[in-house]
């Protein structure tokens, strides 16, 4: 293989990639015309960049100088931006962001799903610094540095960013990063902890600590005063997810509510929730409308999770029925449970995987008005290639991967005869490269 071109170039760049680098192209020498993604540049931008990696059909390059500057270029408020892989577009203004990620979107609808949207949604806005209230922080102790490094992944994922803080991370926790890697760094165990999962309600922040071995009582003891210290709840988890369990007494029970509902959603350390708060109402709020549910229709709500959507379809559907399907059953109880605990009875819930053959399953033939759905970043093109579609009034299809929302958009539009009436973005990760975006289907006309 060639060696890299180590000397610096200059670059026009042209696009933004799904994952927020700038694209290029070499513009003379033995690779003329060839894409070059470049680390820390944006759209309009002129760059000085250096070769770090090629491959057959693009190369890759990190910017060593801004030349001439994009009018959305502005100062990342975070230190540790441009090592740090939590957040790659902290260099691009918010409302630019925004743009881009729209981008995005429409390209993966017409490219890969060969759809267009009859009109494209005004995107949704939450909180853009401190609303991260789930996530993972990587553990490794650096023996060359004397140091445990706590903190999301670099840019090259083969390394732990050491940082000190987190502006995107709620606040409680986003400032005391450094805080949580000297705690670590000091006991017995620092190089026995891969991980640390962080999850946040209303009330508490509770961290879960991954352990390959049984903890000393000194270094319990040392979590335990930390926990007291800062204010957080403690966990460890010393094998799967069945594992977690408190450090020290009884828990207490971890809850956020949704106002507008008047829905408290209970859940445990490990569950998946969604990550922004004010954006999660926000998007709850716009799927209902746009799924417009009427007095006595039934909804069905496929990875349905805890409730998220359900419990406020439910409550807002009035004499409607509400079914709710999920694949892990363990989830499929605390959303019963979240059921009983909101008093809501016009609501069920399933556990069924969605992505294999459902015919047996008897929520499937029950007939249903609406459908909600989302799914994880696979998508849901096996389940729906088995429901019942013909009956179907409306589909509202919420998505965290543009990729899967298009391939599937194409199957309703293209094969199953729907129209796409609207789509657009939700901003649920600003400053990282994710597109959360929602989708809104109608049935083919009748003739």
């Amino acid at each position: 293989m060639a060696r890299l071109d180590h000397s610096p170039k200059s670059l026009d760049i042209v696009n933004l990639t799904h994952d927020g680098r700038g694209v290029a192209r070499w513009p003379d020498g033995p690779h003329a015309g060839k894409t070059v993604f470049v680390t820390g540049a944006l759209p309009g931008e002129t760059v000085l960049v250096q070769q770090t990696a090629r491959s057959r059909n693009f190369d890759e390059a990190k910017t060593l100088e801004v030349v001439q500057a994009s009018p959305g270029r502005v100062t990342p408020r975070c230190p540790h931006f441009g090592t740090c892989g939590g957040c790659v577009l902290q260099h691009l203004a918010e409302d630019k962001q925004i743009e881009a990620k729209q981008g995005v979107l429409l390209d993966n609808l017409q490219r890969i799903g060969h759809v267009t949207p009859q009109s494209v949604l005004p995107p949704l806005r939450g909180d853009s610094w401190g609303y991260r209230r789930k996530g993972r922080f990587s553990v490794r102790r650096v023996e060359k540095k004397d140091k445990t490094l706590v903190g999301f992944r670099e840019q090259d994922p083969r390394f732990v960013a050491d940082i000190g803080e987190c502006h995107v991370v709620v606040p409680q926790l986003g400032f005391k990063v450094a805080a949580l890697g000297a705690l670590v760094d000091g006991l017995d165990a620092r190089r026995d902890i891969p991980q640390i999962e962080f999850i946040t309600g209303d009330a508490h922040v509770a961290l879960v600590f991954r352990h390959l071995q049984p903890l000393s009582d000194a270094d319990k003891a040392r979590l335990d005063a930390f926990g007291t210290e800062h204010g957080f709840t403690m966990f460890l988890q010393p094998g799967g997810n069945d594992s977690v369990h408190p450090l020290s007494g009884e828990a207490p029970q971890l809850s956020f509510r949704l106002p507008q509902w008047d829905i408290e959603l209970l859940f445990r350390p490990l569950d998946f929730i969604q990550v922004n708060a004010k954006l999660n109402e926000a998007m709850i709020a716009r799927a209902l409308e746009l799924l417009d549910v009427q007095p006595g229709e039934r909804v069905l709500d496929l990875f349905c999770g805890l409730g998220n959507f359900t419990l406020p379809l439910a409550r807002a559907s009035g004499d409607g029925d509400v079914v709710g399907v999920e694949g892990e059953a363990g989830l499929v109880q605390r959303a019963r449970a979240n059921a009983a605990h909101n008093g809501l009875a016009n609501v069920q819930f399933h556990a069924a995987d969605l992505s294999q053959d459902l015919a047996s399953q008897p929520w499937l033939k029950a007939g249903f008005d609406k459908l909600l759905l989302d799914p994880a970043r696979s998508g849901a093109i096996e389940v729906l290639k088995q429901l019942p579609l013909k009956g179907l009034k409306r589909i509202v299809y919420v998505s965290c991967h543009p990729g899967s929302l298009a391939r599937d958009a194409g199957y309703l539009v293209n094969e199953a005869g729907w129209t796409l009436r609207e789509a657009g973005v939700m901003d649920m990760f600003p400053h990282t490269a994710h597109v959360e975006s929602i989708a809104v289907f109608d049935p083919p006309k009748k003739r």
